[in-house]
This record gives structure tokens, sequence and C-alpha cells, in this order.
């Protein structure tokens, strides 16, 4: 089974997905665990490799030793994203999930490209609610707390036409340990982030339901309102809008973070793919007749080094979409120009008229490199294109 051990703490988690795909992880809300996600991991699998987890305390995750806090649920997060190797992610959570990504987001910004807050707020519920909450179920365990979740979670109409759909989640909630159940409460209870939200630097979508009455839709309105540049939503729907509305809660998500799974999409796979796109790559920019020269003579000596490069420099750099060809070719030649590697600007000079770079963006250029590089490093840049601007011409000429 897949666990971790993070600070005494065991922690169940499932991975799935292309290992090429962005990730993006979902966190699941007080008295769930990681089911709830079904819907939007089954839809978005082809797009995403998808890390679910229970919270701690929650279905298959061990108890915590005490009360916890929405820092301790932050912390597993990062843990987990350690253990797998995950340097940055996606990440989605709702209402306790969604405190856990608040508390990312303010802490751990770097680790996150955007972040989903669901049904939650920076301050969730009362202390007295929480307490009262937190002492009955210590009293009387979780069956007196399940149909009135549901009823909260949802709308009175989607409970009246759900039939057996809601099941899984009485179930898990059902079988909660009241001790887990209760130390999450209590870091609901004392998590405020209301101040720490503002200086959030991660691009963030906030999702509220139009009729939820644990985290209200001007509660998420406000919360998109205190984070720079993020983005709000509303859906027709109570507690848990993801089962609520699952196909927009997932159009929501795909739309916000649809550019970085396109990207993905269109990115080499594996080793063999990223040779064969970098080799493509490489002829259209430095011209088949060059890259035929290359591969006719490797040897023993330099066949995996011309691997290497086809791959990752032309297969995995420029491949990317950050920046089109054209810049790139830009730069290159800047920075041959810098480390005075004249053989190698040779070749971007001639190869540039591939990128669509005319002769006139070349020299400014140049006298860009005069200025931030030295003049001798410019002259002789200068010198360089001259003779490769030269020689292209008169290969022109004999064609005709």
């Amino acid at each position: 089974m897949p666990f971790i051990t993070h600070a005494g703490n065991r922690l169940f988690y499932t991975l799935e997905g292309a290992e090429s795909a962005p990730v993006l992880i979902f966190s699941n809300s007080l008295g769930t665990d990681h089911t709830m996600w079904s819907p939007q991991a089954e839809a978005l699998g082809r797009h995403f490799r998808i890390l679910r987890y229970d919270t701690r305390g929650h279905g298959q995750s061990a108890l915590p030793p005490g009360p916890g806090s929405v820092a301790e649920l932050g912390s597993d997060v990062i843990a987990l994203m350690d253990a797998l190797n995950i340097r940055k992610a996606a990440f989605c959570g709702l209402s306790m999930g969604g405190l856990t990504g608040m508390w990312l987001g303010v802490n751990a910004p770097q680790r996150f490209s955007r972040i989903v807050l669901a049904n939650t707020a920076p301050k969730i519920g009362t202390l007295d609610a929480w307490n009262t909450r937190i002492e009955g179920v210590l009293r009387d365990g979780m069956a007196p707390l399940v149909e009135g979740s549901l009823q909260r979670w949802f709308t009175p109409s989607f409970v009246s036409a759900a039939g057996n759909r809601l099941d899984d989640l009485r179930k898990v909630l059902t079988g909660l340990d009241a001790r887990g159940y209760a130390a999450n409460c209590a870091a609901v209870r004392d998590a405020d982030l209301r101040e720490a939200i503002k200086t959030i630097s991660v691009p963030v979508l906030v999702i509220a339901g139009s009729a939820d009455p644990s985290t209200t839709a001007a509660e998420g309105r406000a919360l998109a309102d205190a984070i720079p540049g993020a983005r709000y939503l509303e859906l027709e729907a109570a507690h848990l809008s993801n089962r609520e509305q699952p196909e927009r809660f997932t159009e929501a998500l795909l739309d916000f973070l649809g550019a970085e799974a396109q990207q993905a999409a269109n990115r080499p796979a594996n080793d063999g793919e990223r040779y064969q796109a970098g080799l493509a790559v490489r002829r259209e920019v430095l011209g088949s007749a060059h890259v035929d020269r290359s591969l006719a003579r490797l040897n023993s000596l330099n066949d995996e080094f011309q691997n290497l490069i086809t791959r990752y420099a032309w297969g995995e750099i420029w491949t990317r979409e950050g920046l089109p060809r054209h810049t790139r070719s830009l730069i290159t030649i800047a920075m041959m120009v810098a480390l005075n590697r004249s053989e190698e600007l040779k070749l971007h000079l001639r190869a540039a008229a591939n990128n669509n770079v005319s002769r006139d963006e070349i020299k400014e250029v140049l006298l860009q490199t005069a200025i931030y590089c030295g003049v001798p490093a410019a002259n002789s840049a200068f010198h360089m294109a001259e003779e490769v601007f030269a020689a292209v011409d008169m290969e022109g000429l004999k064609g005709l």
C-alpha cells in the first residue's frame, strides 16, 4: 500500500497518471477522504498526474497524536511531494483542504504553479461551534453527525434526487475514528489566515457554492478579493460543490489549469520521444545539412554526447512553449557573444534565418552586447556576422 511517514504520522496516498504529466494534488474536506475527488480524478487523469491523499486522521492515514494545526496539514503535503520527488505541482483543496492550500500558498509558494481553493474561508466557523462539535463527537461518536453533515454538504433537491450516489461519502464519514475527526476540527477551529492570504503570490482560483451554509458565497468572494489577482467562480451548489456540480467543477479546473496541461501534453514523454523531437527541432533550427554532417561524424567517443544534447538542448529546451524560437535564437546569439564561443556563434548566426530572425534584429542584439558584454566581444561578433552573411548570400547566388 502507498504510504509515507512524516512527523510520526503515516499518510496514505494514490498517485496515478503519466510521469510526464503535470502533477495535480487534491486535498479532502473534513469528514471525507481521497475518494471524494473520484469524479475529478477520472475526468482529469489524461491531462494530469493525480496525487490524492487522506488527510491525517481520515481514511487510511494514521490518527494524529492530539489536536492538529493547519501548519501540520500543510507540512504533510510538502512531505508527500518531497518523498515522491515532486518539485512543483498544482493544488486543489476543498473546505479544510482549502485552508491547507492557503497555508501552502503563504508558506511554500515556490512549490505550486496554481492553487484552487474551493468552498472554504480563511477563518471558518466560531470557537463555540467547533468546541461543541468536538465535545459531541468524542462523547457520542460519528453516527449522530452523518445525516446532518450530508444536509450541509448538499442542497435539499440534490439529496432527494441523489439515490445511492451519496453512499460512498456516508460510509466514509460513518467509519471515521472520532479522535481523528476531532483533531482536524481543532485544526480548522484554530486557523485564522485572514491577514496571511494577502501575501499569496501564486495564481489562485476560488470556487464557492451559492447555497453553501458552511463557507458562504460571500465568504468565498471576500477570500478572492483578499488574494492579489485571484479569480472567483460561483457554482449552484452547497458545500461539496465538486460532487454536486462535478462537470462544472472539473471544467473550471481544466480552464484554470489547462495551459499547463496542454503544454505537458505536447511534450515528449520519454528519452526516445525526446530524442526524436529534439532531432526534428534541431533540423528545423540548424538546417538538415548541418545535422546530417554531425550525424555522419558520430563515433564511439562523441555518440553519447550528441545524443545528450539532442535530447536535452533540443528535445527539452527548444521544444518548450514558454518562448518562441525567434526569441530563443536571439537569446542564444547574445549568450554566445558573452561566452566568446565563436564556432557556436557562427552556427546560430547562420541558423537565425530559420527562426525568422532578421539581420536587422541580429544587429540590434550585437549592439546590445557591446554595452553588456564589451566592445571587443561585439566587434568580433560583427566580423563573424559579416562573414556568415556573405557566405549565405554567396550560397544563395550559386543556387540561382
